[in-house]
């Protein structure tokens, strides 16, 4: 079957099927549409007619909207002015808060910092502490096994001890 050109048998159907959707839509579809149509035809024309009444109301009220227009802008520039002023004012105040905030933020994010940091230190000079015993056990540990080892030792550390007083 080549995927260019269709089978006839293909052909066929598509053929038949389209003819019974036609006839549907024939029987059922379009007079549906055609009435949705006039209804919406004559809607139209009723809106046309409303809008030009409505229209012809409009011209009778322009003078009138055209003062009540005029009053208006005086008092929006009248209200502008006090809204200027008035976020001038907030703006400054709100500034000067927030500088106020920043400072103590920063100088509580300071304090925090430096805590943080001397917590830290704390526990790294623990953990080296802890560490260094650690292998300093396990070193004596290996090196005095036997008691041999353990007089040599001893005995090397008090003379190390004798040089250093002598020393100082």
């Amino acid at each position: 079957m080549n995927l260019v050109t269709p089978d006839t048998g293909l052909l066929f159907w598509m053929v038949v099927i389209f003819g019974l959707v036609f006839l549907l839509l024939w029987k059922f579809g379009f007079p549906i549409i055609t009435s949705m149509v006039e209804k919406r035809n004559r809607t139209i024309e009723k809106s046309l007619k409303d809008a030009k009444e409505v229209e012809a109301q409009m011209s009778a009220m322009v003078a009138e909207h055209a003062q009540m227009l005029e009053d208006a802008r005086k008092e929006q520039a009248q209200i502008l002015r006090e809204a200027a002023d008035t976020r001038s004012k907030l703006i400054a105040d709100a500034k000067d808060q927030a500088r106020e905030e920043a400072a103590k933020i920063l100088a509580d994010a300071r304090a925090e910092i430096e805590a943080e940091k001397e917590a830290a230190l704390r526990d790294v000079r623990k953990e080296v502490a802890v560490l260094s015993v650690s292998i300093a056990e396990k070193i004596l540990r290996k090196e005095l096994s036997e008691d041999k080892e353990q007089r040599e030792y001893i005995d090397r550390m008090v003379d190390e001890t004798v040089r250093e007083q002598a020393q100082s």
